[in-house]
């Protein structure tokens, strides 16, 4: 049970510090191409992203949260923040673009 709630409540200050970084990132600008649930991936059309030193492409990104591509689908466009995680480019948050 010990363990249980420890995994749990390290599960939580994970989410929440992934939460609490994604705040400090700059929003960018990007159109879904495709959406992968099943490996947890986005491919983007983006604008720069200035804390990875990225230029403008279309890549494949992993994303943090797979419930963040529950409601996207091809020809969306949203805002991400997207940052370095793990050694790999991670979409830690994304919405709808109004």
């Amino acid at each position: 049970m010990k363990r249980t709630v420890a995994a749990l409540a390290l599960s939580l200050l994970s989410a929440l510090a992934f939460a609490q970084q994604a705040a400090n990132l700059p929003k960018v600008d990007a159109e879904v191409r495709k959406v992968d649930a099943a490996q947890n991936r986005i491919t983007l059309r983006h604008g720069d992203i200035p804390n990875v030193n990225m230029g403008a492409m279309t890549m494949v990104f992993r994303v943090q949260d797979p419930a963040l591509l529950k409601d996207v689908k091809a020809g969306d466009k949203v805002h991400i923040t997207a940052d370095i995680v793990n050694g790999d480019l991670t979409v830690l948050s994304l919405e709808p673009a109004k």
